[in-house]
């Protein structure tokens, strides 16, 4: 990302309560010509055996990519007389704050938003390809390369032409010619579109482009810039003629330290970058269609009209609820995040036209889908590489998607047959709680203790020892306490994160973990080759280096350590807070690397995994698995992660960041292949401000229950300030609806096991939104956090509002039978209809497929347990 200021706002202690949208590069439109003497007014090529492209010359020109067997169906099609490439030369700001960050542009310096046909090939194989490719294709492309191309499926397209900008309206038959001049009237590049065929439901496209025909000594025309931009270059332009010769001096690695309160780090490549940084892929899209996907989103589901960031965060305190988002703000940098800010988001989406597409590479990105007739896809980058999926449902779009990226494996059974009992407090306070579940007759999976490495007091309050051994006088009799709860089919788990803390004050400590990756060299650095010291609320920490092939057997020593002393899982936290100047091992670009961090997270926990059930499936208990769970994640996380949870959302009953925002993240998730995930049961972040006061309620926390009896995993947690939150364990009334309401989640748990079985086979997630089942019913896609699907047998009407005790539930249309309440026994046979139900604390509405075996047989579990 050339022409980068990186502004670092750690730690400002008053800021914009209110801050504004970053700025952007507008959305970019141009007009196409068609400059070729071989294109006829309507062709057909064909791309592989199975999909074809489609030229037509009217109105300008434009292209449509559709499967053979479908033609009338287009995946993808470009608008006619618009232009579909473009690119821009642009600087870029980052402001980061305690993982938090922001991308905007600066100041766009050219934009190339015009754009030519002028050739399209068929390539029938391997030889030809290389033969026909241009000369001036850039090195290291993608499909034009031999060892790149020798598993492509032939024929192959190329389409190649030249994006240009112009000052002056060009007549509409003028003719643009390769050998052109360059430079007086408009500035140019050569690019080439390539399709391929990936599989039978999919075809590869990649966009790339050459150097605009421009020098260092030019000056770049500011065609296509407002007035206002133009007077900014002219002020950029100035102050450099006042810096004089001082501004070229040389930069140590590309950077330059500008004294100011907020650490600005400036310039990272030379001004006069003569490669495009941004590029633009332009189709079309209809008034109606409704996109899904993006990863993990916590504050919408369908995202036409909005422009989607694709970028790795802090998910934000808040997320525009108020009034916790303003201080979040005032207090820290953005802290407060958006509605788009999420941990783990995806260059990914499917629609209700049943298209869809996804990108590979971790660069920055955006979907602007903004215009109602056409999507446009920002990357930070000089080219593209995707993929266009095929498919006439949502749940074979799906499957096609993480046929491609990856699927996670079956769950242990463990971890799905009761409640996971997340608390903190040591020995004593685990056992003291242990017995009174077992008073209340609670099916327990498993302990989950998060502070068991010990705490600290700091200004926050108590915080963890980021240091990945057992604090043995909090927690006396470690080994012991896991003996015992084994014995009782109860694991253990426990919590770590890629990040370590100096210890030197822990009186507790056998090990100093981080002077070890220190002294090896392990962590990732900054930029004078020192341990790059993150901060993190009320401390520093070093983050290991992913990248550094010593940091994987370091740590999965740290790994065989817990799992040597019993525990058979543990929460993966973090990994969404790369610092984007950071200095890694491998030498890549660390904004590149910062989406790519989660994945090679969740790839070193998964490795150690198998290799240890590897290690142990000689005669070992299939119950005696491990599991992870983590909430930072890409594209490619589903692939290695096992289980997802969501993150921090507030302990409240608000929108964009609490049990609603729950729900949303839930089903959004599963649209994007993450087949398991669920929340903290309760939410997580309670705040205590002198006008501020966010506690977990009685209430919240007993709903929250209800909600959770219905996700792959029931599992609890006291939260950021547990005596401020109620606690399951905090009365009678918490205990025994705690108790209940596992028992509501044991009753379905052969229906769980299918589920789990389908999504390692499939893709599809646990919970799901009705679009993947009824995607004809336009009143589905009305539906964010309001009800959810359970596979396809449960359909699960939470209440999700303080002092409701009734919830709207809409039954959908094309399904053969009709819902019965599970409470009632009522039935609901009005497809398309809305129905007021009653919900009760301790009765949420629940329906299942009348008749249907899951049906019977989730009822008849629940008699048995005596819920009813």
């Amino acid at each position: 990302m050339s022409n980068l200021k990186i502004t670092k706002k750690h730690h400002r202690h008053l800021n914009n309560p209110f801050p504004s949208a970053p700025r952007s590069l507008p959305f970019v439109q141009g007009t196409l010509f068609s400059e070729s003497l071989t294109l006829t007014t309507h062709q057909i090529f064909p791309i592989g055996k199975d999909f074809q492209l489609t030229w037509q010359s009217r109105n300008g020109g434009f292209l449509s990519v559709s499967h053979r067997l479908q033609p009338n169906k287009s995946l993808w099609s470009t608008i006619p007389g618009q232009a579909f490439v473009s690119a821009a030369l642009a600087e870029t700001e980052i402001q980061e704050s305690r993982g938090s960050f922001l991308v905007k542009d600066r100041e766009v310096r050219l934009v190339c938003d015009h754009q030519t046909v002028e050739d399209i090939r068929v390539i029938d194989h391997l030889d030809s390809l290389l033969d026909a490719t241009d000369p001036e294709v850039p090195s290291g492309c993608v499909g034009f390369d031999r060892n790149d191309v020798k598993k492509t499926e032939f024929p192959v397209l190329i389409i190649s032409g030249r994006i240009f900008n112009k000052k002056k309206k060009r007549p509409r038959n003028s003719s643009l010619s390769k050998n052109v001049t360059p430079a007086q009237d408009f500035i140019h590049a050569r690019y080439w579109v390539f399709f391929d065929q990936k599989s039978s439901n999919q075809v590869g496209f990649q966009v790339r482009l050459g150097k605009p025909n421009f020098s260092l000594s030019q000056t770049i025309s500011p065609a296509g810039l407002t007035s206002r931009q133009v007077m900014r270059l002219k002020l950029a332009q100035l102050r450099k003629k006042k810096l004089g010769w001082c501004w070229f001096l040389p930069r140590q690695r590309n950077y330059v330290t500008v004294s100011s309160a907020e650490k600005e780090i400036v310039g990272m490549r030379p001004p006069d970058s003569t490669e495009f940084n941004r590029i633009c892929l332009t189709y079309s899209s209809e008034k109606s269609e409704k996109f899904y996907g993006f990863g993990e989103q916590f504050s919408h589901m369908n995202f036409k009209g909005r422009r989607v960031p694709i970028f790795v965060q802090e998910q934000g305190i808040g997320r525009g609820d108020q009034p916790i988002t303003f201080a979040a703000n005032l207090i820290s940098h953005r802290a407060g995040g958006d509605w788009s800010t999420t941990y783990a988001p995806s260059p990914f989406y499917m629609t209700s036209k049943m298209r869809s597409l996804y990108l590979e590479g971790y660069n920055y990105s955006i979907f602007d889908l903004t215009r109602h007739d056409r999507v446009q896809i920002q990357i930070h980058d000089n080219s593209i590489q995707g993929s266009l999926v095929h498919g006439n449902s949502p749940t074979e779009l799906l499957e096609h998607f993480t046929g491609t990226i990856g699927r996670p494996p079956e769950l242990p059974e463990w971890i799905i047959s009761g409640a996971v009992v997340g608390m903190q407090g040591g020995t004593d306070m685990v056992r003291h709680v242990w017995d009174e579940l077992r008073g209340y007759d609670v099916p327990v999976s498993a302990f989950w203790l998060q502070d068991w490495v010990g705490q600290r007091e700091t200004f926050i309050g108590a915080q963890l020892w980021w240091n990945w051994e057992v604090d043995s006088t909090r927690y006396w009799g470690w080994q012991q306490l896991i003996k015992d709860l084994d014995a009782q089919h109860i694991r253990v788990m426990t919590y770590c994160n890629p990040c370590l803390a100096p210890t030197d004050e822990n009186p507790n400590r056998r090990k100093n973990m981080f002077e070890e990756a220190k002294r090896l060299g392990i962590l990732v650095r900054d930029k004078n080759g020192e341990p790059y010291m993150v901060p993190n609320t009320a401390f520093d920490v070093g983050m290991l280096d992913l990248t550094h092939p010593d940091t994987e057997s370091w740590f999965k020593q740290i790994l065989q350590d817990m799992v040597d002393d019993g525990i058979r899982g543990w929460m993966a936290d973090f990994g969404e807070g790369l610092p984007v100047d950071a200095e890694l091992y491998s030498g890549e670009d660390p904004i590149v690397a910062h989406n790519r961090y989660p994945e090679l997270w969740a790839k070193i926990n998964r490795q150690f995994v198998d290799e240890w059930k590897s290690n142990h499936e000689e005669g070992a208990d299939p119950e005696d698995a491990l599991v992870f769970f983590m909430r930072a994640g890409f594209r490619d996380s589903p692939k290695w992660g096992m289980l997802f949870w969501e993150g921090d959302q507030m302990v409240s009953w608000q929108v964009n960041d609490g049990i609603k925002s729950s729900v949303v993240g839930l089903l959004s998730g599963g649209l994007s292949g993450y087949a398991f995930n669920h929340s903290d049961i309760g939410g997580y972040c309670a705040v205590s401000l002198p006008l501020i006061r966010y506690q977990r309620s009685e209430e919240l926390l007993l709903r929250w229950m209800e909600l959770n009896a219905f996700t792959t995993v029931f599992r609890t947690h006291e939260g950021n300030k547990p005596s401020c939150n109620s606690q399951f364990y905090s009365n009678h009334k918490t205990f025994s609806h705690f108790a209940r309401f596992a028992k509501v989640y044991s009753a379905w748990k052969f229906y769980r096991i299918q589920l789990i079985k389908e999504a390692a086979q499939k893709g599809l997630p646990v919970c799901r939104h009705l679009f993947l089942h009824y995607p004809e019913d336009d009143n589905v896609h009305k539906l964010t956090y309001q009800q959810f699907l359970v596979g396809t047998e449960i359909l699960v009407v939470p209440v999700l509002d303080k002092g409701k005790n009734n919830v709207k539930a809409y039954f959908p249309v094309g399904e053969s039978c009709p819902w019965q309440h599970v409470w009632t026994g009522k039935l609901y046979t009005n497809q398309g209809s809305e129905a007021w139900v009653e919900s009760p604390i301790g009765r949420p509405a629940v329906f299942v497929k009348a008749g249907s075996l899951v049906g019977e047989t989730f009822l008849k579990n629940l008699r048995d347990l005596s819920i009813f």
